[in-house]
């Protein structure tokens, strides 16, 4: 029998609105015919109890501390998959096979390079503008150069920008870090993986062969598959909402980096770093952490806003972030002790585990990506990297819905009742 709920109210007849179930997660009630019945609109600041589409690529309860992929827990795809595994998984919706992912991976290989005249763009930018200024304008420029897939009805065409976004972005983030620190431009190899290949591009030097080490390759591409998507958020809603006008995908997924860009989604893991800097030393981590009681400081990397229990991808990120440490002979390295300490009180004070504020995700990889030297400026280009597969699935998915319509919000309007102009002399 289906669900609904009844609407009452002084002035309108009673309403009733349908109950929607997903496979997994919330009932939604359904109030696309809410104002034809009522004439008013709903008021959802920040869309915190709204459902604003239909999907089936991420799946997140944050009580339960659960993450999936196309219904996969991310444990195991961290543990058994890789990145370009879990891109065909977002994109196609199951896990290829042998002859899939091959076909795949050396598509993406092959399509790393990008146009020439591409790379004449950076002269354009001072030598310490952001990265992350670069990756917007820089990627939004795609579409000057790859005009023959931006007929975003064919889905040949969709296909194409898809793998063309996945290939190049990470040359372009390494371009961004090598135009920062004045060094030149490496080109991209194809008998390295998508994460190894990455590093070379950003470390490698031309006076000698870089061979990056596999266990930091196997840390950056658990970074880039725990980060690939993440449901609903800013910026994959923004990437959303600019799709439905009709926008090309290299405009959308620029205007995805863009809202990612902002502080309060894709700058948390560095602002844990940032934390780390001002703390100082290890002996200052007790009087810190009684100062965040007292509500003096705030506390970077605990806690999240979605998971209310432990962030499903921070367990993993520990296990790697130890993994990284152990390697690169760090584990005595003040700043990464700082943090353990941070951890330690964070995981034993009974204040914080009250409150639920478990190191999430972006405490332990910001720690791993400052072990690997890549700087705090370019932690949002490695988000923004590892997040453009989750972005244009969701474009992909939302153009592919024949329900589609371009996104239009209501307000609720606050401001001047009907007023007649004044000229300026009588004002």
């Amino acid at each position: 029998m289906a669900k609904s709920v009844q609407l009452q109210g002084e002035g309108f007849e009673t309403v009733e609105l349908p109950v929607l179930s997903g496979t997994l997660g919330n009932d939604v009630v359904d109030i696309r015919t809410f104002t034809k019945g009522t004439n008013m609109f709903t008021f959802d600041p920040g869309f915190v109890s709204t459902a604003s589409c239909e999907s089936k690529i991420t799946f997140i309860d944050g009580e339960k501390g659960l993450l999936y992929y196309r219904g996969y827990p991310i444990e195991q795809l961290a543990e058994k998959s890789d990145y370009l595994e879990v891109c065909y998984l977002l994109i196609y919706g199951e896990l290829p096979n042998a002859a899939q992912k091959k076909q795949f991976v050396d598509t993406v290989t092959k399509h790393t390079m990008v146009h020439e005249q591409l790379t004449w763009f950076f002269r354009g930018f001072r030598r310490d503008a952001h990265p992350m200024a670069m990756m917007v304008g820089v990627v939004g420029a795609l579409s000057a150069f790859y005009q023959d897939s931006l007929e975003i009805a064919d889905p040949e065409h969709r296909k194409v920008a898809i793998y063309r976004l996945i290939s190049k972005i990470p040359t372009i983030a390494a371009m961004c870090y090598r135009y920062s620190n004045g060094l030149p431009f490496n080109f991209p190899r194809n008998d390295l993986s998508y994460a190894a290949n990455f590093m070379h591009m950003m470390f490698a030097t031309p006076c000698e062969k870089y061979e990056p080490n596999p266990v930091l390759v196997r840390a950056l591409d658990r970074i880039f598959t725990l980060h690939a998507d993440h449901e609903q958020n800013a910026s994959t809603s923004t990437v959303r909402l600019a799709g439905s006008s009709g926008a090309n995908p290299f405009a959308c997924i620029a205007a995805g980096i863009a809202c990612l860009w902002g502080p309060s989604h894709g700058g948390a893991n560095e602002a844990v770093l940032k934390m780390l800097d001002e703390i100082g030393d290890v002996s200052n981590v007790a009087e810190f952490m009684e100062g965040v009681k007292a509500k003096k400081y705030r506390l970077m990397g605990f806690g999240h806003r979605v998971y209310k229990n432990m962030d499903p991808r921070a367990a993993i990120m520990k296990t790697t972030c130890d993994e990284v440490l152990r390697e690169l002979g760090l584990e005595n390295d003040p700043k990464f002790k700082l943090a353990m300490e941070l951890e330690k009180i964070a995981l034993n004070d009974p204040y914080f585990i009250e409150k639920k504020l478990y190191p999430n995700v972006d405490f332990y990889s910001g720690i791993v990506l400052s072990a690997l030297n890549i700087p705090v400026s370019m932690f949002t280009v490695i988000f923004a990297l590892a997040r453009t597969v989750g972005w244009i699935s969701h474009w992909n998915e939302s153009l592919s819905d024949p329900n589609a319509k371009i996104g239009r919000p209501r307000q609720l309007y606050t401001g001047a009742a009907r007023r007649d102009f004044v000229p300026v002399d009588k004002r």
